[in-house]
């Protein structure tokens, strides 16, 4: 899949060193939360932080070359924070309520976070709740399934975020989750369709939850959205890496149903000679 400023980037480091910023200030000297020393802070008040320090760092033409990644009518806002940067101000953030936070903290960050427009903002809320995986719980699926529905979580990159660090963990945690998060593909919203699909990504890799797998990708092999092409095709691509043989039976038994792009995508790993044949034979 495309490279996303919220967790990698084709942008190389600015250079500076995980806790300086512009003028040589170093963010570990914070005071988060403008309490007593050792306080705990809010999550109102660590998220103040984080678009203080974010926008310290803004930088026009990377939010300029960080929008090329998405649709032109998209309406996508960032600051312009290089993803190295960005990793160690997520680490000097989670430094601050390591040990101090538990899970409806981090939940609690993550509302504020995502209710913010840009894009370096809302990963910044949904990496630091990923940090409190091991605390996790099963009704987190419907706190997910709000923030789609909010539109706090409303392209591909922020949705593919949540998808990796929060919902495939929690269903890693409460694997009885898998039927409620596939059947997210009867929705309307595009967003809520595609975390139907893109937390199994890491699952189909090492050959779990495959019939879950290809029984989403079948409901929706006549989605009309692109994005859908490309998530599903990924998805068939990595249950593919542990049996070839399901996958290429797949694909013959449904032929011209499936989308090019999807195709395309599903048959990246097999060689030459079966791509073409493949490409021939479900035409």
């Amino acid at each position: 899949m495309n490279k996303t400023g919220l967790r990698r980037g084709k942008s190389q480091s600015s250079g500076r060193g995980a806790g300086a910023k512009k003028g040589g200030a170093d963010t570990r000297q914070r005071g988060v939360g403008a309490g007593p020393a050792g306080a705990k802070p809010t999550p109102a008040a660590l998220a103040r932080e984080a678009a203080r320090i974010l926008a310290a760092e803004a930088d026009p033409a990377v939010a300029q070359q960080t929008r090329t990644y998405f649709k032109g009518h998209e309406n996508i806002r960032a600051f312009g924070v290089r993803t190295p940067r960005l990793r160690a101000i997520i680490a000097d953030l989670y430094t601050e309520v390591r040990g101090n936070w538990r899970l409806r903290d981090a939940v609690g960050f993550a509302d504020v976070c995502l209710a913010r427009r840009e894009l370096e903002m809302r990963g910044v809320g949904v990496e630091i709740l990923g940090r409190f995986a091991k605390e996790f719980e099963a009704c987190l699926l419907h706190r997910v399934q709000r923030w789609l529905s909010a539109g706090y979580l409303d392209n591909w990159a922020i949705v593919d975020s949540a998808a990796g660090t929060v919902v495939a963990p929690l269903v890693r945690r409460f694997p009885e989750l898998v039927p409620e998060l596939t059947g997210w593909s009867a929705s309307r919203n595009l967003w809520i369709r595609r975390m139907s699909v893109v937390p199994l990504v890491p699952f189909a890799r090492h050959g779990e939850h495959l019939d879950e797998a290809y029984g989403v990708v079948e409901r929706l092999l006549g989605d009309a959205e692109d994005l859908m092409h490309k998530a599903t095709g990924w998805l068939l691509r990595e249950a593919g890496k542990t049996d070839a043989a399901r996958l290429e039976r797949f694909l013959l038994r449904h032929g011209p149903a499936i989308p090019r792009t999807t195709l395309r995508y599903a048959i990246e790993r097999f060689s030459s000679a079966q791509r073409k044949r493949l490409l021939a034979a479900t035409r």
